[in-house]
Order: structure tokens, then sequence, then C-alpha cells
């Protein structure tokens, strides 16, 4: 099974856990410019050298070396759920991606057909009813998570907890998990921790949000695409994530954590 999702700077300073949805193109570019004093010049998940990434068959050994031995400092950031579910909406339903087509080709379309769900077009300026779409977005989420109908989970709106625990399940230990939400001081920790060729000061690195400026913009608050059943759907798919990372499910427009990550908890949880 190995380490899926686990990306590493070549000098193995540098061990994180992707999870999608959740600052994953900053973390890549901050992992790229300790190791090279550069920004990766593109998208970083499109990066093919210069970064260590699980999907790549010669850094496979190499990432699972410095896992077991321990070497380097492992990571990972999580998100409010809430927030986190409706940045996969707006950015991988509504919106258009960097190729200027559909995100998977077809997935819309059927979503529209059998959902119900609308979102608009670059041509009428994303004219639509976001809550009623992203509702029905839910439902669908819901059915790939819970029954793997009528496809299989995206990595984008499944659990952060499913993947964050398959690297536990493998023999992986995280030294930190921090918030997006308070992403400069959780990253600067892990930097602070780590022995990098080159030093960050995370205040000063640009946000690379690869999703912005490619759909409609979010219209409500938080809290008005939650009716009671979304809220239901919701914990039905993100109980382990709320009480795992601290959120609070209470109140949605609250997206900050009421706590620090427990990391024992969080190994004892998610490696059985």
């Amino acid at each position: 099974m190995g380490f899926p999702g686990t990306w590493m700077t070549e000098s193995e300073s540098l061990v994180y856990r992707v999870v999608p949805k959740c600052a994953c193109s900053t973390i890549g570019q901050i992992m790229f410019h300790s190791d090279h004093g550069r920004y990766y010049d593109g998208d970083i998940h499109d990066s093919r050298e210069g970064l260590h990434k699980w999907a790549q068959d010669d850094s496979q050994p190499l990432i699972e070396s410095a896992v077991r031995d321990r070497r380097g400092v492992t990571f990972t950031c999580v998100r409010n759920p809430y927030a986190r579910i409706l940045s996969s909406f707006f950015d991988k339903i509504a919106g258009i991606q960097r190729n200027g087509k559909r995100y998977r080709g077809n997935l819309v379309p059927q979503l529209a057909q059998r959902y119900g769900v609308e979102v608009g077009s670059p041509e009428d300026d994303f004219d639509f009813d976001q809550i009623r779409s992203f509702r029905r977005f839910l439902l669908f989420a819901r059915d790939t998570i819970r029954w793997r109908r009528p496809m299989e989970p995206d990595i984008h709106w499944s659990a952060m907890s499913g993947h964050i625990s398959t690297f536990i399940v493998n023999g992986g230990r995280y030294d930190q998990i921090f918030f997006t939400e308070k992403f400069n001081e959780g990253m600067q920790r892990v930097l602070d921790a780590a022995e990098t060729p080159h030093r960050i000061d995370v205040s000063q690195v640009p946000r690379f949000n690869e999703s912005e400026g490619h759909g409609p913009k979010r219209a409500h608050k938080v809290s008005e695409y939650f009716d009671d059943l979304s809220r239901h759907l919701i914990w039905e798919i993100y109980k382990k994530d709320f009480q795992l990372f601290r959120y609070d499910f209470d109140d949605p427009d609250n997206k900050l954590p009421k706590g620090e990550v427990d990391l024992d908890e969080v190994h004892a949880k998610l490696g059985r």
C-alpha cells in the first residue's frame, strides 16, 4: 500500500501527506522553495521534478525509507469541513478547470441529469441558485461516500480523516497537524522544526490558489448553504473530521477550530 498522497522535499527535510482543498498548492510551493530557493513555475501538482511524490515511481522507495526512519518533519494540514466541501463545489463542480474544461469530463452533466444540479456558465456569469445546487451536490457527495454510487468518492470531498489515516495505517507518524485557518503560524512551526536548505518566512509567501478566478464567487455566508438536512448529511460524512480536528459543528460560520489537534488521539483513532 505504501504512502499514497505523500510529497517529500529532495533534501528529505519535509514529508507532507496531501489533503485536497487544504492549501496543498501553497504547501507544495513552500516545500519546493525550501529546497531550491525559488518557486516552481506553474501548478505544483504538475511538477515532475524537484519534489518527490508517491505518484512518481522513482520517489516511492525514497519516501518509504524516510517515513520508516522518521527522517524529516512529517506533517499535514486540515480545514473546516463546512468550508472545505463548499470550496470543492465551487472549484470542481461550478468552476472551469485550468485546462478550460469541466472537472472530470461528464461529471457535471451527470450531476445535472441525476441530481438537478445547476452551475451556470462563464457566458451567463455563472447565474444559478447557489444554495439549491450546492445542497443537491451534497446529496451526491454523500451517495459517493456512503454507497460509492454513482461513482467512487472524489479525493476533493472525501473525509480528511480518510486521507490522513492511510499514512498512519501504513506505518507513518505525524509530527505536526495544523489548520488552514491558522496557516502562517502552523506552516512556520513546521519549517522552524525542519532543517531546510533555504529558510522561508511564511508571511512573505504568495498564496498559490490554482482554482482562483475560474468560477463563480460564493454569494452567501457559509451557514446559509446548510439547512437541517444538509447539516445532517455533513455530520454523516465528516463526523470524525469535526471530532478529531476540533471544528465547530454547531456554528457553520465559525471557521476556527475550538482547540489544538491531539496527535496521540489522531494516531490512536485513525491507526486502527
